[in-house]
């Protein structure tokens, strides 16, 4: 796995690369991604390990992948991921796994989540036109969207649209594990 340290420094840089390459002030990067500006500023010096939905709503706000933040070096026409080099976001008993991302032409991200029993990540609006998909691969996913619940069981697959807040739960005894592709079209204005 990446150094912890190695990929703090990596979302720094493509943070303030990101931001600069569009012209974007630090106050004007907040207020379109609803992260505060000092956050922003911690991620931008390497201070801070931001949790997934900061990076979430940073990566939409630039129109790139959260894997293009991640990311710890150029991006070869073909890329193969090796396990170790997977980053992993772990808050308590919610763990996710970017496994794979790519932002041409079309933002892709594919997903490895496992949550314990009890356990919930609430995932923030995506832009219009946003896609997830995903299949459960232990124990059963409860879905919420949009205010309705959907239980999705051990090998059934979900599509939906996450152009609006969502909730992943696990409202069983065992651990829940699933897979999950978000797809995203490009904000062709900022490009």
């Amino acid at each position: 796995m990446e150094d912890p340290e190695l990929i703090t420094q990596a979302i720094a840089n493509n943070v303030r690369a990101q931001r600069a390459h569009r012209g974007l002030t630090l106050d004007a990067l907040a207020a379109r991604s609803g992260v505060s500006r000092g956050m922003l500023v911690q991620v931008e010096q390497g201070r801070t390990n931001p949790s997934v939905s900061t990076l979430t709503r940073i990566a939409s706000a630039l129109g790139v992948t959260v894997a293009r933040l991640v990311e710890v070096s150029e991006v070869p026409t073909v890329r193969i991921v090796s396990k170790a080099d997977v980053v992993t976001f772990d808050q308590g008993d919610v763990r996710a796994r970017l496994l794979v991302g790519a932002d041409v032409p079309m933002i892709l991200e594919l997903w490895d989540w496992r949550l314990a029993p009890g356990e919930h990540h609430d995932g923030d609006a995506h832009p219009p036109g946003t896609r997830e998909m995903l299949t459960v691969l232990d124990g059963e996913l409860t879905l919420t969207v949009y205010g309705r619940s959907h239980l999705i069981g051990k090998d059934d697959a979900v599509l939906f649209t996450a152009d609006r807040p969502h909730r992943y739960a696990n409202g069983g005894t065992e651990e829940l594990r699933f897979v999950m592709v978000v797809a995203e079209p490009r904000d062709t204005q900022d490009h």
